[in-house]
């Protein structure tokens, strides 16, 4: 069966056949989120509800659609009814679209018109928001990591580092660990790096394996670039606490944590792994729960392609692990994306919820892409291909896990309308919020206290003191050699004095002298001098 790109805004009569089937697959008992209304042969049946079990959310999921189709509105949407149930949530907003949330929507004839096609009682409300951004970088409140908590594997991704140099700078932080040298920011890792390639730290590698100058080079060159593109201030302290995330509000209502990326959308690499950071961090730091009634954060990952595009086999292993793990920590995880085959076939099999918005086949490529993605689907009452073109925006083909696991009918349907603000609120608001959070004062001012880099600076200025010092001392004691050489070197011998010599240096002479201007002491000075007086 299609779906026409407007269907009737008509109450469809008394289900049957396949229809019924794919209603009663979403029948739960238990608490659930309403995405929308069954679309079938045309009509929207609003008493045919779409929907989600709340303790299935952690089995992670996918929204998925070309551009356009309303991606973002059904993350708005699945984020307040989260909220609402009291489940925090984590939104990566791009385009900055996304702080809407936080206000009341505003009312309309097309809201109206949604509502009633789908069911829904639409109220205008906003819902808790934290605004965050990353190393200060746009509004928000600043969200920092330290380089060793970032970790070799996320920062080779965001250097763009080959497997040789990624191992390599796995290296360097096992040296740093060992050392107890803290790499805080990138001047830390830099001076570590230059450390160990100098003549003073070549040796200290040598029994693991070493660091090669031009592997060194090439990190060094991609630090001082990442550098250059504004990056280093989202390295340092204080670092972010990824449990901020779990907050709720005085109400008992999830607080919606939204990264506002606008600002940072054209580095893309860094973004995307340092929401990997926080996913992965979450993970080291959450207990083990097992299946909860409702989860304990639901964190979507906005632009996944972007995440796997160049990623070394270590980084995806990386990924898939954390995402089949973090699932019995309470933490649901969901990757929004244009296709499914942007996302790895390990990580794609981990994704019990699809939310799948229209695709369009305009060229060879995208037709290639839609029937890879038809394939992802289980067995369906729809001819999908036809389906998944033919969708309007604001509506998707879905299944999702039961509430015994098991996957339910493929439902092509209407999502209902978000009830905030459909839209960003503006900066003046924004500021406010953010200003005005307790957790502004803990995080807004950077810290710079001594680590790896002040430590090797502070070392190499005392050998370097040491050295001059050691210099002068050498050469004071080898001016002190010398002068004990020439002391003790022996007297010439004294030889005796001439008679004149003895004249001159007597008594007499100098009386003699002294009465020179008498012609007694003329006649006597020049025989002494040897001179003859002058016939007249």
């Amino acid at each position: 069966m299609s779906v026409s790109d407007q269907p009737p805004a008509t109450v469809g009569g008394p289900l049957e056949g396949p229809a019924a089937e794919i209603a009663a697959g979403y029948a739960f008992t238990g608490a659930a989120l309403d995405l929308g209304a069954l679309l079938w042969d045309g009509t929207c049946h609003p008493q045919a509800q779409i929907r989600i079990p709340l303790g299935m959310l952690n089995r992670h999921g996918l929204v998925a659609g070309a551009t356009g189709t309303g991606k973002t509105k059904t993350l708005q949407l699945v984020a307040e009814q989260l909220s609402a149930h009291g489940v925090p949530v984590f939104l990566a907003d791009i385009k900055g679209d996304l702080s809407g949330v936080s206000a009341p929507g505003a009312d309309g004839g097309k809201v109206r018109e949604r509502a009633g096609q789908v069911g829904q009682e639409w109220a205008a409300r906003g819902f808790p928001c934290e605004f965050y951004g990353l190393g200060g970088e746009g509004p928000g409140i600043p969200v920092r990591a330290t380089v060793t908590s970032f970790g070799p594997v996320l920062l080779s991704k965001v250097l763009r580092l080959n497997p040789t140099q990624e191992q390599s700078l796995g290296l360097i932080f096992h040296y740093a660990d060992a050392k107890g040298l803290e790499l805080v920011d990138l001047k830390d890792l830099r001076a570590v790096v230059a450390f160990l390639v100098s003549d003073t730290g070549k040796a200290e590698l040598k029994g693991i394996g070493g660091l090669s100058t031009a592997t060194a080079g090439v990190i060094l060159r991609a630090i001082t670039a990442f550098e250059q593109q504004g990056a280093g201030g989202f390295f340092g302290e204080p670092e972010f606490d990824t449990s901020e995330f779990l907050r709720t509000a005085a109400d008992g209502r999830g607080t919606v944590s939204i990264l506002e990326l606008a600002a940072v959308q054209d580095k893309p690499q860094l973004f995307s792994t340092f929401l990997m950071w926080m996913l992965a961090d979450l993970f080291e730091e959450l207990p083990e729960v097992g299946d909860l009634e409702k989860p304990k954060l639901v964190f979507f990952f906005d632009e996944a392609h972007l995440l796997f595009d160049g990623a070394s086999k270590s980084f995806l292993e990386s990924i898939t692990r954390t995402v089949r793990l973090i699932r019995s920590k309470g933490v649901g995880v969901f990757f929004v994306t244009q296709t499914p085959k942007d996302v790895p076939a390990d990580v794609l099999g981990q994704l019990g919820n699809r939310v799948q918005h229209a695709l369009r086949a305009f060229t060879p490529d995208d037709a290639k892409a839609l029937k890879a993605t038809v394939r992802t689907f289980p067995n369906s009452a729809y001819d999908l291909e036809e389906v998944l073109t033919g969708l309007g925006t604001g509506e998707a083909v879905i299944t999702v896990l039961s509430e015994t696991g098991a996957p339910t009918p493929v439902a092509a349907t209407r999502l209902r309308a978000p009830e905030s603000l459909m839209g960003p609120v503006d900066a003046a608001a924004l500021d406010a919020a953010v200003k005005g959070s307790s957790l502004h004062g803990r995080y807004a001012q950077a810290v710079d206290r001594e680590s790896a880099y002040e430590r090797l600076t502070a070392e190499q200025a005392a050998a370097e003191a040491a050295a001059l010092k050691a210099a002068e001392e050498a050469q004071a004691a080898k001016e002190a050699t010398k002068e004990a050489a020439r002391a003790a070197k022996p007297a010439p011998p004294k030889r005796d004095e001439s008679l004149a010599e003895q004249v001159a240096g007597s008594g007499l002479f100098s009386s003699l002298a002294r009465s020179i201007g008498t012609q007694l002491g003329r006649e006597i000075s020049r025989s002494i001098f040897g001179t003859a007086r002058r016939r007249r």
